[in-house]
Formats: C-alpha cells, structure tokens, sequence
C-alpha cells in the first residue's frame, strides 16, 4: 500500500473529488498501488527525495526505542520497517501489494513478511506490542475496519502509532512560494473526498491517490475500534540539505502522529 509523503508540490497537483463522486470498488487503493509500485519504488528510495527525510528523526523518537514484537501496516518498500529494526523492535511488515512486500524483504528491511490488506491481518489475536500505521490509513477503504483488525492483533498494554497526513493541510494550499505565503482553505474541511494526483520531481514520477477525511473521521474510527489517543504530535520538518522546499510547513502542520493504546475494558 506505501507508507507514502505528499509533499507541498504534491497537493498542488492532486485533483480532489467528492465522496458521491468518486468511485467505491472495494480494492480500489491496492489495485493502485499495485499499478505504480515500480514508481514508487524509485520515488520513496531516492534519498532527501520526499518529505519522509525531513520527519524521518522525529518520528522514530515518537515511536522509541523496544525490544519486543512490532508489526509494519501498509510497509510499502520497507524504509519505515528499517527505521524500527533499528530502534530494536522485532518487526513484521505486512502491505497488501506483492512486489512491494518483495521489495522491501530484499532490502532485508524487516525479520518476517506477509502480503495482506490492514483490514485481514494472517496473525492471531494479542500477536504484537506494537503496530505502525504510518501514512497508509489515507490509502485504505475502509478505516474503521482496518482499525479494528489491529486493535485484535495488539497485545494488551501494546501501543498503535499513526502517521496521516494533516486533515486540515489536505484542504488547502499555500497561495504562493514563498515562505511567508498565507495558507488558504479552498474548500470545506468536512466529507470524505478522494484525491489524485500526478508529481514529477527530480526526474521521477509519482501517481497519487487516496482518501482525505476529517481528523474526527479518524477519531471516531479509533473510538469504536477500543483505541484511545494517548499521545500527538504536528511535527516540524528539518530542513536539510535538498528540502528547503517544505520550509512553509515548518509554519502549518503538514503531517499528524498518533500515538494510541486499547481502552481497558
């Protein structure tokens, strides 16, 4: 599925659609994926390319350092598996499309794979300490029952950590490029929309297409999966070397984390 970064360039290219507008076959996202896997492959592994590099350092401290089972929802090509191997965690990285899931084991990015949506994990109940879902619920059909089905396979006491991209940053736009220019909400922040898009940049290409929805789509999806949010965070991005582009959103959050634990029954 990826764990995927749109950047400022990015949402200036995507063409959003109504919920009533946009189509509803089930699969839809990773019959996607599957299509433009070998472009993201190229896009998510070129260094300092996406906005993945500049929260990539604030990110794995959200999470922290752990010794015990973790699992990767939607691991894409695995960079984001790596990240967590190397904070210590025993990870299982799990994405619904094969040559993604291939990828990311050839890159040795993980200790166990699966090729498997987030709404049908192949694991049993109370399996992991941990499971990340990091810029994926955007490319998923159904939230509530993706939810769910990690809220069965976390152990009690585990924790789920959730990257998105920021809702209200999904509604608007920077009315010019530079640094100062004022962030303009276009359209309604409410509904369900689909998003597509084509970005091109540094001699690559990316499709892009997934879901845009209001953080309290989010927040109704964990309350009825049994997970209550414990910890957020509107990271600021670092701006290293070839990202001067995000310095706008080091003023308006591009991304939201969520740290969340099941609620004791």
């Amino acid at each position: 599925m990826s764990n995927s970064h749109r950047d400022a360039d990015e949402r200036e290219a995507l063409r959003p659609m109504s919920e009533a507008q946009a189509p509803q076959r089930t699969g839809e996202d990773r019959e996607h994926w599957t299509r433009y896997a070998e472009e993201w492959l190229a896009w998510a592994r070129a260094p300092n390319h996406d906005a993945f590099w500049a929260y990539r350092n604030a990110f794995r401290d959200f999470v922290g350092r752990g010794g015990g089972d973790a699992l990767e929802v939607g691991c894409g090509e695995g960079r984001v598996a790596r990240e967590l191997v190397r904070c210590g965690w025993r990870v299982t990285a799990v994405d619904p499309v094969g040559e993604l899931v291939r990828a990311a084991a050839e890159a040795r990015s993980a200790h166990d794979y699966a090729v498997a949506t987030a709404a049908h994990l192949p694991f049993p109940d109370g399996r992991f300490d941990l499971v990340v879902a990091y810029n994926v619920l955007m490319s998923v059909d159904d939230v509530p029952a993706a939810l769910k089905e990690i809220r069965r396979v976390m152990r009690r006491g585990g924790r789920c950590v959730i990257s998105i991209v920021h809702p209200f940053a999904d509604r608007g736009r920077f009315a010019g490029a530079g640094p100062d220019a004022p962030f303009v909400l276009e359209e309604s922040y409410f509904g369900r929309r689909r998003f597509e898009g084509v970005e091109e940049r540094g001699g690559l290409r990316m499709t892009f297409a997934g879901w845009s929805q209001p953080l309290e789509a989010y927040a109704g999806a964990l309350e009825a999966a049994g997970l209550a949010i414990t910890a957020l965070r509107e990271p600021i991005p670092e701006l290293g070397e070839g990202q001067e582009r995000l310095c706008p959103w080091t003023r308006v959050p591009a991304f939201l984390w969520l740290a969340t634990r099941p609620v004791a029954c």
